[in-house]
């Protein structure tokens, strides 16, 4: 009978914040903390597809590959289409997320894009030469001081670092190309310059398909009475960092585990950083 009907239901699967590292409120996003859910979002529902919410400035490259990998392998085995929709920002490697879609979406306002890669330090040597502090160090390697913000700056070093950024920029180019192929529209050099445009620029330049919300989207989709069903990674909170343990979820992932918990210097940083990856982008 008609009350007996299920609902249609569409799995959404929401990543938010930065990716590979920690802040004070949540786990930050990798490969360990969202592939249980992520496999159940796969495995929920019968309809063919599923939603991915992404509001990320970046983090990892690593992180940001293993999870798009993951993505990727889950789609084609459970044969779904994948729809991710961007919210406030979705740049560098919350953009890499973003490509796991088959088709992309974002609200008017989103940030779009950030295609490269970035390291940022600062250097203390003048500082400590001005009041008189020396940097003692003794190692066995002649490149494990790459780098050292207490040590100048060497042009030998910067070039060494720069050499693993185009390696890494290369990876991301091709899995951008590989996956939007012949919907985009820019030149190489406009599109992987780093730069970040709006939604409607983002789209003109084959970034995205459209613009639209997942509500929206599904019902076009599914029909007015689908069912949008939130899967989450696990327990967040403050609460939840008092019952942290290791949590293996695959043979291979075993040396992402925290061994150590956090400390309040380390939540620190942590939130430091993800301010600083956010505020790049107005926010």
């Amino acid at each position: 009978m008609w009350f007996f009907k299920r609902r249609p239901v569409v799995p959404v699967v929401r990543f938010s914040g930065p990716i590979g590292f920690a802040t004070p409120l949540r786990p930050g996003l990798s490969i360990s903390t969202v592939a249980p859910g992520l496999e159940k979002a796969f495995s929920l529902s019968k309809l063919p597809s599923v939603a991915v919410v992404v509001n990320s400035p970046g983090g990892s490259p690593v992180q940001s590959n293993l999870i798009f990998k993951r993505i990727r392998q889950l789609a084609e085995e459970k044969k779904k289409k994948v729809y991710v929709f961007c919210e406030d920002v979705a740049a560098s490697g919350g953009y890499y997320l973003a490509v796991a879609g088959d088709e992309i979406y974002a609200d008017p306002s989103s940030i779009i894009g950030s295609i490269g890669v970035v390291s940022a330090t600062f250097g203390f040597d003048k500082a400590m030469a001005k009041i008189g502090i020396d940097r003692r160090v003794y190692t066995s390697g002649d490149a494990k001081v790459l780098l050292d913000p207490f040590q100048p700056e060497k042009p030998e070093d910067v070039a060494r670092l720069q050499a693993i950024q185009k390696d890494v920029h290369d990876v991301f180019i091709g899995v951008v190309k590989d996956r939007r192929a012949e919907r985009l529209k820019g030149h190489d050099s406009e599109l992987f310059s780093g730069a970040f445009w709006s939604a409607a620029k983002a789209l003109e330049l084959g970034l995205i398909d459209g613009v639209s919300d997942v509500r929206t989207k599904m019902r076009e989709l599914h029909g007015d009475d689908v069912q949008l069903k939130l899967v989450p990674f696990g327990p967040s909170g403050w609460l939840s960092r008092f019952f942290r343990f290791p949590r293996l979820t695959s043979a291979s992932e075993t040396e992402h585990v925290e061994r150590l918990p956090y400390t309040l210097a380390e939540d620190l940083l942590s939130a430091i950083e993800a301010r600083a990856l956010w505020s790049r982008y107005g926010l």
